[in-house]
């Protein structure tokens, strides 16, 4: 059976590359720890949310070098001289008439040839397409599992007849925390233009009281979403960056999220980075395939868009009306001629550091996070990194305890491998796994409710099974004792039970019907994971056997 199958999928393989040789035609396309922010209480009325184009500055700054791989040491900080606002008098005038809604793809239509994007799977590819698996073939072999090598041409059916635009408007580089963030300072870009947001502060849950420039690196750092965006989405919304905001509305909900109790910039700029994040992972898992609207209406994704581009399309269809939506996401007149106008075109920079994620990526060897001989429960499957709804990176262990809560711990976490501290407050430690001092490069592990190990500083370099610290609360929303942990590589979230799953000291994370659910396997063993403590949910580290 599997090998007629085989010959069948061969045949296609054949079939399509004869037509394209006989006919020389192409078919191109354009191209439970309840983690997060605490949100504080405001008496600011609801108000409505208007998007517009502002007259576009050219504001730009040093770009990195151009290499291959980012520079391993920061550049010079940019002249505050180079980012002087020039207005630009011409500014575009919005299409009368959205985008069109559609295309339509005749039911004998030639299959689309495509070519892979950095970080897809089969799977995710088959759920866009809405294509079985067994229909999307190539002249070289497909990996079943992990990612498929960037640029690898396929050719795959048309099935879809109405979908949204398939203009790629911004990388996967220029929307996650990537390498092409190392020489960008929000403080000095901020502070060097003047507006609203150099102006302004806010006292922060865990990090006291921080500039507008420090509230927008805070949420860059915490949701890795790039800050460059977040500041060109401030502009494109309400003004904030260039200038003041023009009315209430662009005061109170600088991100356009309509909440009383979320006026604040943090509540607003967080908001925003789960919005953007619920789309960038849920294109990149597959899972997500088609934007809702304010009025209740559906469209289905182009199938060949980027996931950063999607990330993007998810939260405008948040905070616009459909007509809106389309002005924005308009190559030509919305957001992205905001975007270029603030730092120049976000293709420079993803030619250098992109991709993201290469085929044949790897997780480094990691331990379970406690030392050898205890026994923790595995108190939360695959869920959200920084938010419950955003990427599904994330996984929980709690100590055993008498007490429950938020009881301290005396039990230590360990270091699941060895790297270089690069960030412990508030109940953070960052492990930055390549050891060249940047979160946004390469492997880095991140652990949350945490009270660190007294000793520990920031540059210092611990070894896989070193003390780090004891779980805790601290940090964000939690209903009891645990660490939480979650893996970057490039400044993205990689998925616990994804392409490239988790693996602790053998076991392997799988996810469940729902956040927070799954176990961890080992060969026939299964461990499920609860918050409950449950016995079927502990895990012992072994003790390792002596060398020889």
């Amino acid at each position: 059976m599997k090998k007629t199958r085989l010959n069948d999928r061969n045949r296609l393989i054949r079939h399509y590359l004869r037509f394209i040789a006989v006919t020389g035609v192409l078919i191109l396309t354009s191209m439970v720890c309840r983690t997060g922010y605490i949100t504080p209480a405001s008496l600011t009325e609801t108000a409505e949310f208007t998007p517009a184009v502002t007259i576009l500055p050219t504001v730009h700054f040093i770009r990195p070098t151009e290499t291959q791989t980012p520079p391993p040491t920061p550049t010079a900080t940019p002249d505050p001289r180079l980012a002087t606002a020039t207005p630009v008098f011409n500014t575009p005038t919005p299409s009368p008439t959205p985008l069109p809604t559609s295309t339509l793809i005749a039911a004998d239509s030639l299959p689309m040839q495509y070519f892979v994007q950095s970080g897809e799977t089969l799977a995710a590819l088959a759920n866009r397409f809405s294509v079985h698996p067994f229909e999307i073939v190539s002249d070289k072999e497909i990996p079943q599992e992990g990612y498929i090598p960037p640029g690898q041409m396929m050719m795959i059916p048309q099935r879809l007849l109405l979908t949204t635009p398939n203009i790629h408007l911004l990388p996967d580089s220029e929307v996650v925390y990537s390498p092409s963030t190392i020489d960008f300072i929000t403080e000095i870009y901020v502070n060097t233009l003047g507006g609203h947001l150099s102006e302004y502060n806010e006292y922060m849950t865990y990090h006291g009281f921080q500039s507008g420039a420090e509230v927008v690196e805070i949420t860059a750092l915490n949701h890795s979403i790039n800050p460059k965006l977040l500041l060109s989405l401030l502009e494109f919304n309400s003004h904030w960056v260039l200038g003041h905001p023009g009315s209430f509305s662009e005061e109170a909900y600088p991100m356009g999220h309509n909440q009383i109790n979320e006026t604040v910039l943090s509540a607003q700029l967080n908001w925003a980075a789960k919005e953007i994040s619920i789309g960038y992972y849920g294109w990149r898992a597959g899972t997500l395939t088609e934007i809702k609207f304010l009025d209740g209406s559906t469209l289905r994704l182009a199938p060949d868009l980027n996931a950063g581009t999607v990330g993007l399309m998810y939260y405008f269809a948040q905070i616009m009306q459909k007509n809106d939506w389309f002005k924005a996401i308009d190559p030509d007149t919305g957001f992205l001629q905001q975007h270029i106008a603030m730092f120049g075109d976000p293709k420079d920079r993803a030619v250098i550091v992109e991709p993201l994620l290469p085929a044949g990526l790897e997780q480094p060897e990691m331990i379970l996070p406690f030392q050898e001989g205890d026994t923790w429960a595995y108190s939360g499957g695959p869920h959200g990194a920084w938010t419950v709804e955003g990427p599904q990176a994330a996984i929980d262990f709690a100590p055993s305890s008498v007490a429950g809560g938020c009881a301290p711990s005396e039990l230590w976490a360990v270091a699941t491998a060895t790297g270089m501290v690069i960030r412990n407050q508030s109940g953070v430690l960052i492990l930055d796994l390549d050891g060249d001092g940047y979160e946004q490069t390469g492997w880095v592990m991140f652990y949350l409710h945490l009270i660190p190990h007294p000793r520990l500083q920031v540059g210092d370099w611990v070894t896989q099974g070193d003390l780090i610290g004891k779980p805790s609360c601290e940090g964000g929303r939690a209903t009891g004792t645990h660490i939480h942990m979650a893996r970057k590589y490039n400044g993205e979230w990689i998925l616990a039970a994804g392409p490239v799953p988790m693996v602790l000291s053998g076991w392997t994370v799988v996810a469940g019907d729902e956040v927070y659910q799954g176990g961890l396997t080992k060969g026939d063993q299964i461990i499920i994971a609860s918050d409950k403590g449950a016995f079927t949910s502990r895990v012992t580290r072994l003790v390792a056997a002596p060398d020889g």
